[in-house]
């Protein structure tokens, strides 16, 4: 039997999505020049031996014309299979490597209800997981 790490994906889905576009349709008349705030945190939890749950939470809010165009808040949700990883290692996976499974479909997500909100597809910066990751593990030394 092989103690190599084993790495699984068993699902991939939404689990919360909102928007709101509070001063509809108001902000439909000022030209459209929006300051983007974009806001990303990941978590987990076990689910049983070597199955996880991994949830990204992308919240991106929209600035134009002094006023809140849109805000808009996905929990893209990934259950993992993991198993034979060193604690360390399990850590960083759960961390790093599934949230950047996930960041493309909370991207995508995003996009389309942005679109269906009848505002222009955004261009979301990708996000590097690994650097965020690093940088939390040196805080916490």
């Amino acid at each position: 039997m092989s103690d190599d790490p084993t790495f699984a994906i068993r699902r991939i889905y939404i689990k919360d999505l909102s928007f709101e576009a509070p001063e509809a349709p108001g902000t439909f008349t000022h030209p459209w020049n929006p300051e983007l705030s974009v806001d990303v945190d990941a978590g987990n939890e076990v689910l049983a031996e070597g199955v996880y749950e991994v949830v990204l939470t992308l919240t991106v809010t929209a600035q134009n014309a002094g006023g809140t165009a849109f805000l808009v808040e996905v929990l893209q949700g990934g259950i993992f299979q993991c198993g034979g990883f060193s604690d360390e290692d399990l850590h960083r996976v759960l961390n790093t490597v599934c949230p950047n499974i996930l960041y493309p479909y909370a991207r995508e997500a995003i996009d389309n209800v942005v679109m269906k909100g009848s505002f222009p597809a955004l261009m979301i910066e990708p996000v590097n997981f690994d650097a965020l990751y690093a940088g939390a593990m040196a805080q916490d030394d």
